[in-house]
């Protein structure tokens, strides 16, 4: 029997997939990728989203969030028409939120503030929150321990961090690692820090199209390429393939309740 796997983050709902959404769907479930998350971006990406997931009912679960690189000045218009959709729809987490100083560091303030509302939305919902940290773990871990509660839990999407940012966040006790592409590549330093994560707090994702694992860098990513990334970290924590399997999608159920 094929093995099962669960991609935790993916944007197949994006316009790189809509001459071949079909191929690619049916190359992760070949592959055994048999469950696929999608969070959304900004208000246009909402009903693609939606739409790919009518489409495939049994492979797709949405998020609703907004991205940090979408805050915009008018963001809490655009979390109040996101929020509403909660009634309407069974999201499986709050995200894509954080924050991302990267390109813009000039947005700081506002990408703070939406991102403290969608924490309160976690919690009131009791839904895991799904965060993007680029260049920013340091004002994210301050709200965090600032904010700590028990109705609180998530995962650092694409985690990068260093081994005093993984312990930071192993701390708080409900919060995951989000492990893709980033792990297959020599420069990124992850095979260093993964020996010291939480093993029942480590998940699998692509972040497709972005990130693609050696050896399609350069290429659009997918979710059949999530097996990469598997045997790279089945490697590294000394586990055989079938082990690794089971720990991932045991711990991606328990956290979005999939």
């Amino acid at each position: 029997m094929k093995l099962q796997w669960i991609d935790t983050h993916a944007h197949l709902y994006q316009p790189a997939f809509d001459e071949d959404i079909a191929d690619v769907v049916d190359r992760a479930l070949a592959s055994g990728v048999s469950k696929i998350l999608l969070p959304n971006i900004d208000v246009d990406s909402i009903q693609p989203m939606l739409r790919l997931c009518a489409q495939y009912p049994d492979v797709f679960r949405p998020m609703m969030g907004l991205h940090p690189c979408d805050v915009k000045e008018d963001f809490e218009q655009v979390l109040k028409k996101m929020e509403s959709l909660f009634a309407q729809y069974n999201f499986v987490a709050v995200g894509e939120t954080g924050m991302d100083l990267y390109w813009d560091k000039t947005t700081l303030e506002i990408q703070r503030a939406a991102f403290e509302i969608q924490l309160d939305w976690a919690i009131q919902r009791k839904l895991p929150l799904v965060i993007h940290a680029r260049e920013a773990f340091e004002p994210l871990l301050e709200i965090l321990d600032r904010r700590i509660h028990k109705d609180l839990k998530g995962v650092f999407h694409c985690f990068t961090g260093d081994a005093r940012i993984a312990s930071h966040i192993a701390e708080y006790g409900s919060f995951y690692f989000g492990i893709g592409g980033v792990l297959t590549y020599p420069k990124a330093g992850l095979e260093n820090v993964i020996p010291s994560l939480p093993m029942d707090r480590i998940i699998l994702e692509t972040d497709s199209p972005y990130l693609p694992p050696v050896p399609y860098r350069g290429k659009r990513n997918e979710s059949a390429y999530l097996i990469q990334v598997a045997e790279k970290l089945a490697g590294i924590l000394h586990l055989n393939i079938d082990a690794l399997s089971r720990l991932t999608n045991e711990n991606a159920m328990r956290l979005f309740g999939i």
